[in-house]
């Protein structure tokens, strides 16, 4: 091939997701509906019925271009968190809310800050801007705030926060966050990733700082994918200062958001007993899973999130093990975690399921 490609894409790492339940089923030979997949923080129960049934109604109006700024949606957004339209930039996945920044901010020579075993798609958007990854050693498997504040170099442009963390499932101090974000030099923005944020009983409430606008380097980043269970429509938000947003619109592609996911997730808002019922089944199997793998005498990384980081021994050759049987979960030698599986949480039978298989790879 002769193109003359760019030359940051030798080095750039592909992103691995958690294999899908058809591919696995086609590989295996297996009956797809035999198998469970714990492998990507999904919602195990599904999608909200508020929004299943929206999806229905929007579906007679596909043939038409999507609202291209998400009016409708921005505005019961801003209602829920109690911030201004303008607070608002909508994404294909929070995702692409990362590729949004790097785009606004990223120039060749550039440099983010991240923490050891972040979530992959910081470093990989920052190569494919030709810019350089600090990564700062982690603390107990999770963020060490004031080492990625002492990793901040006259080029760095980013830093990075998943808060909980993925793959880890570790949370900041509050005290730590707040010190963080009160000693980030005003060039560099704040990342803070709250993907998991609605999983948390008494999570770290950063929306004030939004609403007085007394720091503009901040953006949050939210999801639909995990506890509203629409990760199958790819939506998701950044909430920032008006300035910063309308940098990111315009690098926005326009009708980045299809009209089921519009629609799907201004209903998801009202579902309040979805949610109710989605944490509490996560809390439920968190505690049961995290139980069975102290009995198991297995390592772990207790997690705040929807999901478990376990120490299996040989990650690779478990995860193919429990394919066979049926069992779909992340394997971690991608993020320099060999020895690690990641465990999503899921109904009680499936977690009950994945458990059991767990024991017999073990064993054997």
């Amino acid at each position: 091939m002769k193109l003359p490609l760019n030359p940051a894409l030798a080095t750039l790492p592909v992103y691995l997701p958690g294999r899908p339940i058809e591919e696995v089923a086609r590989e295996l030979n297996l009956d797809p509906a035999s198998i469970i997949k714990l492998a990507s923080n999904e919602n195990p129960l599904g999608p909200s019925p508020k929004a299943a049934e929206a999806m229905r109604r929007a579906i007679s109006t596909t043939h038409l271009y999507p609202d291209g700024s998400g009016f409708h949606l921005k505005q019961k957004l801003a209602e829920k968190l109690g911030v201004a339209p303008a607070n608002l930039v909508l994404g294909n996945g929070s995702n692409e809310i990362i590729e949004f920044v790097g785009h606004a901010l990223l120039a060749p020579g550039d440099n983010i800050v991240v923490s050891q075993y972040c979530f992959a798609i910081y470093p990989i958007v920052a190569r494919m801007m030709a810019a350089d990854v600090i990564t700062v050693p982690a603390r107990a498997y999770g963020h060490d705030l004031r080492a990625m504040l002492r990793a901040l170099t006259p080029r760095t442009k980013i830093v990075f926060v998943a808060n909980p963390n993925n793959p880890t499932g570790t949370l900041a101090p509050e005290a730590d966050v707040i010190e963080l974000i009160n000693n980030v030099p005003p060039h560099v923005l704040l990342v803070m990733d709250e993907a998991y944020i609605e999983f948390l009983g008494q999570p770290t409430d950063l929306l004030p700082l939004v609403r007085r606008g007394d720091f503009p380097n901040i953006i949050l980043m939210r999801t639909f994918s995990k506890i509203f269970g629409l990760a199958g429509l790819r939506l998701g938000y950044g909430i920032g200062h008006p300035e910063f947003i309308a940098a990111l619109e315009k690098v926005r592609q326009p009708f980045n958001i299809n009209s089921l996911a519009q629609a799907a997730a201004f209903a998801a808002l009202d579902d309040a007993e979805h949610l109710a019922r989605t944490r509490h089944t996560n809390a439920q199997g968190l505690e049961y899973v995290t139980l069975a793998l102290r009995q198991m005498g297995l390592e772990f990384v207790p997690s705040q999130a929807n999901f478990v980081l376990v120490r299996v021994g040989d990650g690779q050759h478990v995860f193919n093990a429990l394919q066979k049987l049926g069992v779909i979960t992340r394997p971690m030698a991608g993020y320099q975690l060999p020895e690690w599986l990641r465990l999503s949480i899921g109904t009680a039978t499936e977690n009950a399921r994945c458990l059991a298989a767990l024991r017999t790879v073990l064993d054997k």
